[in-house]
């Protein structure tokens, strides 16, 4: 009789297992063979007597190029004409640092232009005031 437990791991709701080890397990899982989105990890134990465990653990995998919108937020409600920027960048081979395209660019927030229009009336103001 084996006197070890079995370990039994699934990815999503596949038949057939990507491994079947005997406990303890150090595994890889290699999320580059996945499709960007959520999965599952789905881990079944056997015991030496036949009693079987599950663990089902969700995750997201994201290994496509990062996708920034602005203009539009999730669940936004919208009408008419909508201008949006968007930017899509990949992580490269990881063993070198992309310099282009590696940021989003943003817009200048409004608060910021109401800010420096606020300073410049100011400015303005101080300048006839202090002159006369």
């Amino acid at each position: 009789m084996d006197h070890k437990s079995k370990v039994i791991i699934f990815v999503d709701d596949d038949i057939q297992p990507i491994g079947e080890f005997e406990a303890p397990v150090n595994f890889e899982l290699d999320t580059r063979k996945l499709t960007d989105g959520l999965h599952q990890l789905k881990i079944v134990s056997k015991d030496p007597t036949g009693k079987e465990g599950i663990r089902v653990i969700p995750f997201k995998v994201r290994n496509g190029p990062a996708i920034a919108v602005e203009g539009l937020k999730d669940n936004d409600e919208v009408d008419g004409v909508l201008p949006l920027m968007i930017n899509a960048y990949g992580k490269g081979n990881q063993k070198s640092f992309l310099i282009d395209g590696s940021e989003t660019p943003k817009s200048v927030p409004s608060w910021l232009i109401s800010g420096i229009i606020a300073f410049i009336a100011w400015a303005i103001y101080y300048l006839i005031t202090s002159l006369g």
